[in-house]
């Protein structure tokens, strides 16, 4: 072969080859521009576009009145992407003094292979703002050097956020709860309308510049919905008072806890609930597991003698005795071969019903009791909602205690009687009491009054339920018999507010621990209603495990004067005249009235 076909064939095979190179660069061409377009095209937009979560606020949460309990405030999360970070020790020298964190520990998150690690959560907008500024400042003078690139600090990555707030602070603290680190709610109603209150996350993108976000870039994909706030039936002001009452007495009885319950009869509405010893859910220091507890829902004591107002209206109710029925009772009485005693010693004495109700007698409420039979006892307990959660809306709501008829012994019918051998929470108690309050009727208790959407709509929550637990007639006869535990020769003197009439019932009774299996300190409460006549609030006031001292009616009675009395004021409740005419307490009292009587009838004939 001569040279010039040497040549040309050298020629035709480079055309060969250049032929077939511009048809696989077709083939290539046809690939990405038509059958792999749009997988190029997201390959492109994940490496200059990162997407993130957009964090939807809470909704907030009010009183009655419209203040603020809790509610979200916007802030930072700051985040890293290690695999960007060219220069760690830089970066934690221009980073770590704004964000006020060690720059030992900040070069250590800044190190390693990690795609995502959160270094700064909840910081106010304006920290991210200075660290921007700083990071671009470093940048601008770096790229000057013949360093550059190479150490440019990228990688930080803001996330929107929002901050819990409690502007109140302690001051319903157990009531409202907190959100734990994930947003959620812990304890309170934070946790049990955690559904309702919780938005729905949304998603936004932002162009990314080698690690940093492009100022301006952001893009909303999916917009986040904000929670749905809530109103309470809670009223600050008179929350405050209640849990400033609570505090000081629990501290100056160097008791275990206490709680205070307001509420209003007829609607079952809980103006204020307070509890004590308490936190500042602002402040993560000063939360234990033991204070996110809310007694007035979750701890179960034995009632004492505010039960004995239950075995009273069921002896009513049955037509088995009237206010003025005489008794004697006994300082003793022995029932299936156990003794039981009143609280102090003193020899037979002949009292009314209302007399033993008045002096918190035990053996006259077990002779009431065994009237009643365990049967008809049981049914009214149950009718009065022992037993069974109340469905207050607040979170890990017990039951209580209140075994069945075929469980009971021989001696529970008795102790039953004056109020021991069942359990009962803050809650159920108060809810016993506003039943006799509004006449008869059992309107379920509640701390939601309704909803406000994000257009500040309040939609109202559907009224409780009630039911028909004693007639009007028997409730009446009953307030007027408790007044008697507020007069002087009562047990709870102390509860009297000056220009109304106020009736309730002292409880002091001995505390069950489930850690020796017996019982040691006591519950000290009283629960009254005011004014008597036409009772508006209910007020409960319990205390657990005082020292020393722990009478009902000395250790809870001027907290309840203290709180119900603000409660009238507020509600501007007018001043009712104190009755004249008391039941009598005792046989000779009653004998008296009824010959006094008489010699008036014979006068005016």
């Amino acid at each position: 072969m001569n040279q010039d076909q040497i040549v040309q064939d050298r020629i035709r095979k480079v055309v060969a080859v250049l032929i077939i190179l511009m048809m696989l660069f077709g083939l290539r061409l046809i690939e990405i521009q038509a059958i792999r377009a749009q997988e190029y095209v997201e390959k492109v937009d994940i490496e200059l576009n990162k997407s993130a979560t957009l964090l939807a606020p809470r909704g907030a949460i009010f009183d009655k009145n419209g203040v603020e309990l809790a509610r979200s405030i916007s802030a930072i999360n700051i985040a890293v992407d290690q695999t960007v970070v060219n220069d760690p020790i830089n970066a934690a020298k221009v980073v770590a003094p704004i964000l006020g964190l060690s720059e030992s520990e900040l070069i250590q998150n800044l190190t390693g292979q990690r795609r995502y690690v959160l270094i700064a959560k909840d910081v106010e907008p304006s920290k991210w703002r200075d660290v921007y500024a700083a990071i671009t400042a470093y940048n601008i003078e770096i790229l000057k050097t013949q360093e550059g690139i190479s150490k440019r600090i990228g990688g930080f990555v803001p996330e929107r956020s929002y901050i819990r707030e409690y502007p109140n602070g302690k001051l319903s603290a157990s009531l409202v709860g907190i959100i734990n680190d994930q947003g959620v709610g812990a304890s309170g109603i934070e946790s049990s309308l955690n559904s309702i209150l919780s938005g729905i996350n949304g998603k936004y993108v932002y162009a990314n510049g080698r690690g940093n976000i492009i100022p301006g870039s952001e893009q909303i994909r999916t917009e986040a919905k904000s929670g749905t706030s809530i109103r309470l039936t809670i009223d600050r002001d008179v929350q405050w008072v209640a849990q400033n009452a609570i505090s000081q007495a629990v501290a100056a009885a160097r008791a275990e806890s206490g709680t205070v319950i307001v509420m209003d009869p007829r609607t079952g509405h809980i103006l204020a609930q307070a509890s004590a010893p308490t936190f500042d859910p602002n402040d993560s220091e000063s939360i234990t597991q033991n204070k996110l507890r809310n007694p007035s829902v979750q701890e179960v004591y034995e009632p004492g003698s505010i039960g004995k107002v239950i075995t009273v209206a069921a002896a009513l109710q049955e037509k088995l005795v009237t206010p003025d029925t005489v008794f004697t009772i006994p300082y003793s009485l022995k029932v299936a071969g156990e003794t039981f005693r009143d609280h102090e010693k003193h020899p037979p004495q002949r009292l009314t019903t209302t007399g033993l109700l008045a002096v918190s007698s035990n053996t006259g409420s077990i002779k009431l009791g065994q009237s009643l039979g365990k049967d008809a006892l049981y049914n009214y307990l149950k009718k009065f909602g022992i037993g069974e959660n109340t469905n207050s809306k607040l979170p890990g709501e017990s039951a209580g205690i209140l075994h069945p008829v075929k469980d009971w012994s021989g001696t529970s019918l008795p102790t039953i009687a004056f109020g021991q051998g069942y359990s009962v929470t803050a809650m159920q108690a108060t809810s016993v009491f506003a039943t006799i309050a509004n006449d008869g009727v059992r309107v379920k208790p509640t701390i939601l009054a309704g909803l406000v959407d994000q257009t500040g709509k309040f939609t109202a929550s559907e009224k409780s339920e009630s039911i028909q637990v004693l007639s009007q007639q028997t409730a009446q006869s009953l307030r007027k018999m408790m007044e008697s535990v507020v007069s002087p020769n009562g047990t709870a003197p102390s509860a009297a507010i000056d220009g109304y009439r106020v009736a309730g019932k002292t409880g002091t009774a001995e505390r069950y621990n489930s850690n020796c299996g017996c019982y040691s300190g006591y519950t000290a409460s009283f629960i009254g209603f005011a004014p008597a006549d036409q009772p508006k609030y209910v007020v409960n006031v319990t205390i657990q495990d005082p020292k020393g001292m722990h009478w009902g009616g000395v250790l809870a009675g001027p907290v309840f004067k203290k709180v119900m009395s603000f409660v009238l004021q507020n509600e501007r409740i007018k001043p009712t005249p104190v009755s004249e005419t008391h039941l009598s307490l005792t046989e000779a009292a009653l004998k008296s009235k009824i010959l006094a009587n008489k010699n008036s009838k014979k006068a005016g004939a």
